[in-house]
């Protein structure tokens, strides 16, 4: 289901203008979310930081046009991934923006299976480097080759997924999400500034689940033999939540953990109360 210039549409193909910077040049940002019974999930952090990312790229665009985008669409299945794009638009060849420019907004809405969250997964290092110096490592941009090679490369070793060091050697983050270790009752996970997305469910799990669980949570870099000598780790992005991590590389960990697992029953709760669901609906 797509939804296109104010309505819905049925499959995903619309006039598209093939001189739109988001084709051409990657020049656009992107959001992804979980709808369960016709609700987004953290719907207001999705909004603000895809209006947030777009400002910051210089096209700003209306908060209430990308709300109604994914409201429009969560209405139309029980368990939905939405995806929100938004392009700077056309413009003339050449790399400089256009002086006016008509931002490009579209969203689609496809199942997304409820086994996907809080399943665990197996992380693969990744040789590609995340390039912290960039100020697009801190946003959800559509440049995403470095993760699609690295995921191709991650499962011909077997494993589900990516993890990315930084130039410095920092662990940075997975290629669809936040790394977050554990250490007794500490949680660690890597500051933005070591070149890591501002994830909507690390925010959750940073300033609400941890310390509702009365667990210290704190943003500090982490190095490879940091994870190394980690009780355990886990991921977070909108659709797994919370998937705890059961190897990086030849490293295995625990594939339950009293601690992973009460802030998955925190963050069961709280998608559920976001979305007006009961907790078994979340997963």
């Amino acid at each position: 289901m797509l939804w296109h210039d104010g309505r819905l549409v049925e499959g995903t193909t619309v006039p598209f203008d093939l001189a739109d910077r988001g084709l051409t040049l990657g020049d656009g940002v992107f959001d992804t979310a979980l709808a369960l019974g016709g609700r987004v999930a953290f719907e207001a952090a999705h909004v603000d930081r895809l209006t947030a990312a777009a400002a910051a790229l210089g096209f700003p665009v209306a908060p209430d046009r990308i709300r109604a985008a994914m409201r429009a669409l969560a209405a139309t299945g029980e368990r939905l991934a939405i995806r929100t794009t938004l392009t700077r638009g056309a413009g003339p060849r050449g790399l400089a923006p256009p002086a006016d420019p008509a931002p490009t907004l579209f969203a689609t809405a496809a199942p997304s299976a409820p086994g996907t969250a809080f399943a665990p997964l197996r992380l693969w290092p990744a040789q590609v480097r995340r390039n912290e110096t960039s100020p697009t490592a801190r946003l959800k941009s559509l440049g995403y080759l470095d993760a699609v090679v690295s995921a191709a490369s991650a499962r011909a070793a077997g494993f589900d997924e990516a993890l990315f060091r930084n130039t410095g050697g920092a662990v940075a983050c997975a290629g669809t999400g936040n790394v977050f270790a554990v250490f007794g009752a500490t949680i660690l996970t890597p500051p933005l500034t070591d070149g890591v997305l501002a994830g909507i469910v690390r925010a959750e799990i940073l300033t609400a689940v941890a310390p509702g669980c009365g667990l210290i949570c704190e943003e500090r870099s982490l190095t490879p033999a940091d994870l190394e000598r980690a009780d355990t780790v886990f991921l977070t992005n909108s659709l797994r939540l919370l998937a705890p991590v059961s190897a990086i590389g030849a490293r295995a960990y625990p594939r339950e953990h009293p601690i992973v697992a009460r802030l998955a029953a925190a963050l069961r709760a709280r998608v559920a109360t976001a979305c007006g669901v009961p907790e078994d609906r979340v997963a």
